[in-house]
């Protein structure tokens, strides 16, 4: 619990509108970032987090500062992501693509390697589209933005045991869907 915020917030629920920014200032880049990863472009991910503050701003007075405002905000902002999704009713790609391309090896700039590049990513992309929500929520928040297993229950509002689940069968998920785009995986995928 951070006195801070519950002092700021206590400001915005008095009527200082000023005081929001200050209270979400701080978290404004893991925001985007888990939208970009969520989405998959700059322009969806940056109105999934303004969305994600705007709610925050209307349901201050909702937050159990106890639990943590920053998980509070996330929670949100998963919500806000799957909404989102089932509005345009498409898989959403969940991947951050510099992600992908900072752990895609190699440093060589060459035609090849961004075409090998390119692959890697819609592979990843095709795997996570074989995720369920839950399971690429959880697979997001512990694997690719390291999370604690009670980070990301609290964030989708779920058991630690459920997470565990989750992310086991979304790792399995995704180690037999790259198996199956690349056999020369399969040997090493277990």
């Amino acid at each position: 619990m951070d006195v801070k915020e519950i002092e700021l917030a206590a400001r915005v629920l008095a009527g200082d509108s000023t005081a929001f920014e200050p209270l979400v200032l701080p978290y404004r880049k893991t925001l985007f970032g888990l939208a970009y990863k969520m989405t998959g472009n700059r322009e969806d991910a940056l109105e999934v987090a303004q969305e994600t503050l705007l709610r925050a701003f209307r349901h201050l007075g909702k937050c159990d500062f106890e639990r943590g405002f920053r998980n509070w905000l996330l929670q949100i902002l998963v919500n806000v992501g799957r909404e989102r999704a089932g509005r345009r009713r498409r898989e959403t790609a969940w991947a951050n693509s510099d992600f992908l391309l900072e752990n895609a090896g190699g440093g060589g700039p060459g035609p090849e390697e961004a075409r090998g590049r390119q692959e890697i990513r819609e592979r990843v992309l095709s795997a996570l589209s074989a995720l369920s929500a839950r399971e690429r929520d959880v697979f997001i928040l512990r694997d690719l933005e390291g999370k604690s297993v009670r980070e990301t229950a609290a964030i989708v509002r779920s058991s630690a045991i459920a997470v565990r689940v989750h992310l086991s069968r979304a790792r399995g998920k995704i180690r037999d869907r790259l198996a199956a785009l690349d056999p020369s995986l399969q040997e090493t995928s277990r």
